[in-house]
């Protein structure tokens, strides 16, 4: 009799996707910026007792894509984190792995600030100005040179003397993208000749707005946003690129930027009259729901007033929320496990 119920129990268990023994609890990898959002839904979820605490990765928003796609089944995780919309190639690799079915879940919004110590004076800059000091090469006299720009006052006469050192995310990162497309983008298109070349060959002006200087005055931090914040604690005349959740969560040490004449507030981020903000995300695998407990349920945490409303414990962490009607409609499509549209 022990044999026999040993061995239904045994077979109860045994294969998820030709796995062994499925997991009990819910992996999430991906965006460092979604990353303290999605551990603090996390713990409250794990703290209500009925699923165990799902576990959550700081992989970069790219890295994430990249191991969700991979594959169906326990060895893979069952969601993943974006600071940007999962692009088009990584829905095609997650077809080829046999993943068809995802949903798409809008949490919020978050600017990317260019921040330094508080012991200084913050920084004031434009799009132009930004494209001007990060840029792997620039226009000069009609030409697109390497850039030879090594202050900021090189930049712009009434900017700083102080040499330029910008410490921000790898090309794996959400924010990083989204920096290359709303900050750098942005800066290129106040150049008549990149103007044109836009409208002539978005292409290649893509691959001079996006491609960043390799000498030295663009230092990759890797995927941790707090060990930039130390660093720009212990170097007051560095910038540092990350989301505002960080500068919120670190006002005490270290102050956002003004871009174009915008202050980085929730205010302004929540309003759209800050230049660089965008939008967060994660993404469901919806092979996994009922293989993996609490999947549903987690979707239904992350998207509940109390969790992502006006009010809800993530605006406390600088989450800025989506408007009433927009929650509404996210947390509907969420919470049916809406099939992902691009």
């Amino acid at each position: 009799m022990l044999k026999k119920t040993l061995g239904l129990a045994v077979i109860a268990t045994v294969a998820f996707a030709g796995q062994a023994i499925a997991r009990d609890q819910i992996r999430i990898v991906g965006s460092s910026t979604v990353f303290p959002f999605s551990k603090t839904v996390a713990e409250n979820f794990g703290n209500k007792g009925k699923f165990a605490t799902p576990v959550v990765e700081s992989t970069g928003s790219g890295g994430g894509l990249k191991l969700f796609c991979a594959g169906i089944g326990e060895g893979h995780p069952d969601i993943t984190n974006a600071s940007r919309r999962i692009k088009k190639s990584e829905v095609e690799k997650c077809a080829k792995a046999g993943i068809t079915e995802i949903t798409e879940v809008k949490v919020g919004f978050d600017g990317i600030v260019l921040a330094n110590s508080k012991s200084t004076a913050p920084i004031k800059l434009t799009k132009k100005q930004i494209f001007m000091a990060l840029a792997k090469q620039v226009p000069i006299d009609g030409k697109l040179v390497d850039n030879p720009y090594k202050t900021w006052k090189d930049v712009d006469p009434f900017l700083p003397d102080t040499k330029i050192e910008v410490l921000g995310p790898p090309p794996t990162s959400g924010t990083r993208d989204a920096f290359s497309e709303l900050a750098m983008e942005g800066g290129a298109k106040k150049f008549p000749s990149l103007k044109a070349l836009r409208k002539s060959d978005k292409k290649a002006f893509k691959a001079v707005a996006h491609s960043v200087r390799e000498d030295g005055a663009y230092i990759e931090a890797g995927e941790n946003d707090n060990l930039i914040v130390q660093k720009l604690v212990a170097n007051p005349s560095a910038v540092g690129v990350f989301g505002f959740s960080f500068l919120d969560q670190n006002a005490d040490k270290i102050q956002g930027g003004v871009i174009g004449g915008v202050e980085p507030t929730f205010e302004n981020i929540s309003s759209g009259k800050y230049g660089i903000s965008r939008s967060l995300f994660f993404y469901v695998k919806k092979a996994h729901v009922g293989k993996i407990p609490g999947i549903k349920e987690f979707v239904a945490e992350f998207t509940s007033e109390d969790a992502f409303g006006e009010f809800g414990y993530l605006s406390e962490k600088g989450l800025i929320p989506l408007s009433e009607a927009e929650r509404t409609k996210v947390r509907k499509a969420g919470t049916s496990l809406s099939n992902l549209m691009m």
